[in-house]
């Protein structure tokens, strides 16, 4: 049964979004100033690798303890945020 140009579509942007988030994730490994976020504290370094690994902000910052605004600037002195 041939496959509905529904499903190639979801099928190609699904395949763009993995490209993109590795190539993120590439990026963030990077940029990473590794001694700065070995200095940190156990939770928060651990938050901080989870975003590199992951990108996914609510559930690093979550896992910091931090309110947001400081998080982020966690992740400014880390060299991983550009936003």
């Amino acid at each position: 049964m041939p496959r509905s140009s529904g499903s190639f579509e979801l099928e190609k942007l699904l395949k763009e979004w993995e490209e993109e988030d590795r190539e993120l994730r590439e990026l963030r490994r990077r940029r990473v100033d590794r001694e700065y976020v070995a200095s940190l504290p156990s939770r928060l370094r651990e938050a901080v690798e989870l975003y590199v690994e992951q990108g996914d902000l609510r559930l690093a910052c979550e896992l910091s303890g931090l309110p947001l605004d400081e998080f982020v600037e966690v992740l400014r002195r880390a060299g991983v945020w550009a936003g």
